[in-house]
């Protein structure tokens, strides 16, 4: 199980990762939104994944990942269930929505 506080710190590791809100949420970007807090509520974050990358994660993880409804989660967004998720499946969740959104001279400093 990690805590809000979890991902915030696996969040803000990401190169050049900052804190900001989006809609009543907190999100975090690099330029662009990678990930946000409070996705439907507290027990919840979400990750801008791939489509694949989404289809990879629901099928062998159904207990921590599941797509957002409509059309947001079919283009990759995946709600990630904070209490059934290990730190280790929130960081690669997240280094994989880093990538997906940082700016090219980023991918350089990846994680």
């Amino acid at each position: 199980m990690i805590t809000q506080d979890d991902f915030r710190r696996l969040a803000l590791a990401m190169p050049q990762a900052i804190e900001s809100s989006h809609m009543g949420t907190v999100d975090f970007r690099c330029g662009k939104i990678f990930a946000t807090l409070d996705n439907p509520d507290a027990a919840w974050a979400m990750v801008k994944l791939t489509p694949d990358q989404q289809e990879m994660r629901v099928a062998a993880e159904p207990d921590v990942f599941v797509p957002v409804p409509g059309g947001w989660g079919r283009g990759g967004a995946t709600r990630l269930r904070l209490s059934a998720c290990d730190e280790a499946t929130a960081r690669g969740a997240l280094t994989d929505a880093w990538r997906n959104v940082a700016p090219k001279k980023l991918l350089d400093l990846q994680p």
